[in-house]
């Protein structure tokens, strides 16, 4: 059951409902980029393995800078970051377009996608980092991240069904550029918003080189996060692989977006409940569901029982990541807190291009049925782990 009394209590703040509001542009090609990096490079060699590849390379980039972003932001605040990466996040993929085009050397072509990544606004962190700030009690804090998740599922929603249609009426080079213009529109709606005007920096209790991977319950955590990533990624990829193997490549952007319809409801109804179980047990729990219901995906479905088992397989993705966030707001300490939901978001991230990169090898191989069994190996496994932790 989902029961919307808890969400009316958050958004009834003017200024939290102007922040998610505002949030919701600059943070569509977060649905958006990696399948249509994906869709082009794929269209202009022919590989699955080489976008796959690209497309791996925008995650790493991302992952990879993301802590050091959200350190400064931990010390400084939100505002320059957003504004440099508003500037080259657009610049960095009319880059990557251009090499394309040109057939320009993979190397050139990888590092262009990989500073696309690098450069994407952090919106997200800023959010997480925000709310905590503003809302004191658990009870809230978890409606709102619920919010805050089934929101970014509406874009994983939206994002692959604005793709499939620029990949249907026009080319995958058009939804990379849409992608590149929300970003830079949504980053200086956000700057306007009350979380860079009302930002606090927390005192730092001691300095450490290390920041929340000083504390060893959080490095464990950000292991399972890279280990249940893989199936996105891999399932992503899974995706686009059986869609071109049924002869509808267009497809694979609805595939996907009937998963982030699973799980926008499995995200309300999580945060319209009050749970009493501890988190890792419940997030062990998820992640066994998530793990069981992408395993299905690999059997031999036909096009419309597919489609559905979609929504059946999502329907614990926006559960499993508002855990994620509660553990890492829980975990880390407040003067570590942005820098922390960067690291979250770096192993997730990093997870899903890996998993892309090795979904792109085990489609070409064995086609798209080996990809989502993979998937759900890496779901189960991390299940597996966090049961584990909580027990210690």
């Amino acid at each position: 059951m989902i029961s919307l009394g808890p969400y009316r209590t958050v958004l009834a703040s003017r200024e939290l409902r102007y922040l998610f509001a505002a949030s919701i542009i600059g943070r569509l090609p977060i649905g958006m980029t990696g399948l249509a990096i994906l869709l082009l490079v794929q269209g202009a060699s022919d590989s699955f393995a080489t976008g796959g590849a690209t497309t791996g390379c925008y995650v790493a980039g991302l992952a990879c800078v993301a802590p050091a972003l959200g350190r400064v932001m931990d010390r400084r605040g939100p505002r320059a970051m957003l504004l440099g990466c508003a500037l080259l996040f657009p610049a960095s993929l009319a880059a990557l377009l251009a090499a394309v085009s040109m057939r320009a050397p993979a190397l050139g072509i990888l590092a262009c996608a990989a500073i696309a990544g690098a450069s994407f606004p952090p919106i997200t962190v800023c959010m997480r980092t925000y709310l905590r700030q503003r809302l004191g009690d658990e009870a809230s804090l978890s409606t709102a991240y619920s919010l805050d998740s089934v929101l970014i599922e509406t874009m994983f929603i939206v994002g692959p069904l604005l793709v499939a249609l620029f990949v249907a009426f026009a080319s995958p080079r058009g939804a990379v550029w849409f992608a590149a213009a929300s970003a830079l529109v949504g980053v200086f709606l956000f700057l306007r918003s009350s979380a860079v005007r009302h930002w606090r920096i927390e005192p730092r209790s001691y300095a450490t080189l290390l920041g929340p991977l000083a504390q060893r319950r959080f490095v464990a955590l950000i292991l399972i996060v890279v280990c249940y990533a893989l199936a996105f990624g891999l399932t992503e990829l899974g995706a686009a692989a059986y869609a071109a193997e049924a002869g509808r490549p267009a497809l694979a952007g609805v595939f996907l977006g009937l998963m982030s319809v699973g799980s926008a409801f499995g995200g309300l109804a999580y945060g319209s409940a009050r749970w009493h179980a501890p988190l890792l047990r419940q997030f062990s729990i998820m992640l066994a569901i998530m793990g069981a219901g992408l395993g299905l995906l690999a059997a031999p479905w036909q096009l419309a029982a597919f489609a559905a088992l979609s929504i059946v397989a999502g329907v614990v993705m926006a559960p499993a990541l508002i855990i994620q966030s509660m553990l890492v707001a829980k975990t880390a300490k407040p003067e570590h807190t942005t820098e922390a939901f960067t690291w979250s978001t770096s192993a997730l991230l990093a997870g899903v291009g890996l998993g892309m990169a090795l979904g792109g090898i085990l489609a070409e191989a064995w086609r798209s049925p080996s990809a989502f069994a993979a998937a759900g190996i890496a779901a189960l496994t991390a299940a597996a782990c966090a049961f584990w932790l909580s027990r210690r």
